[in-house]
């Protein structure tokens, strides 16, 4: 029965591996643009693979490895996707759609969307670890710079943009935690980080009230109205020193 059994098995890999024995190349790619045109992402990615290695060496082997980056991320392979992505860039440096791979490797990075439980208890796209965010921020950034006449460039700069200033609120949320439980040393260290590293973006208002308080907290004074000059210099219709910080709409789940 485990022979029977290994025989049928066998035949069965061999039926799939046979597939697309005697398709072309053109056919493999357009049966895999199908798939991924209808949302099959996980049928596009094998096609995708043997197209790989059918048309090794030519043009439409590389296109089959941008498109089955882009498939592994839209089913959700984000780490084979990052990882296809690394591979072309590294066999093809002179390729001239590497604007394009840098671009979407920032995209696999970039996640803007926290899903349904990020709605219901307000959880903040900066609240989040910023490993990802450093690394689509260091792929958008290398689109802008290397092909600023890019078709992609004028988004890349847009979510580089957006991502300085995750990673500055980043920097005020730790800070705004560490203050309101009295560990104003370290809330100082993480304001001062964000004032430090980022520039131009809105977290800062709240970066330098946070110094304002802390260094009032602590008795040191001078630092305190030095914070609070700064403040009213940059932000003048600033309103948190005299409504203190913003408080976010109430989570569904919470009755007090």
């Amino acid at each position: 029965m485990v022979l029977t059994a290994a025989l049928l098995a066998g035949c069965s890999t061999t039926d799939v591996a046979d597939q697309t024995a005697g398709w072309s190349p053109n056919k493999i790619y357009a049966e895999a643009k199908d798939e991924m045109s209808s949302g099959a992402y996980a049928k596009a990615i094998p096609l995708l693979e043997k197209l790989e290695g059918r048309a090794a060496g030519t043009v439409l082997a590389q296109q089959a490895q941008l498109d089955k980056a882009y498939a592994q991320y839209r089913n959700n392979e984000r780490p084979q996707a990052i990882a296809t992505l690394d591979r072309f860039m590294k066999l093809h440096p002179a390729s001239p759609a590497l604007d394009y791979a840098l671009y979407l490797k920032g995209l696999v990075n970039f996640n803007d969307n926290l899903g349904f439980l990020s709605s219901i208890t307000l959880q903040d796209l900066s609240e989040r670890d910023q490993k990802a965010a450093k690394d689509s921020f260091d792929a958008f950034r290398e689109v802008v710079v290397r092909f600023p006449d890019s078709r992609y460039a004028a988004d890349a700069r847009q979510r580089v943009a957006y991502i300085v200033n995750s990673l500055a609120k980043y920097e005020v949320h730790v800070a705004r935690y560490y203050f309101k439980r009295g560990a104003y040393l370290a809330a100082i260290g993480r304001a001062q980080v964000a004032i430090l590293e980022y520039r131009d973006v809105p977290a800062l208002e709240e970066a330098l009230y946070i110094l304002v308080r802390s260094y009032d907290a602590l008795g040191l004074t001078q630092l305190s109205e030095d914070s609070k000059r700064v403040l009213q210099k940059n932000y003048p219709q600033s309103t948190y020193l005299t409504q203190g910080f913003k408080t976010p709409d109430s989570p569904w789940w919470k009755f007090w």
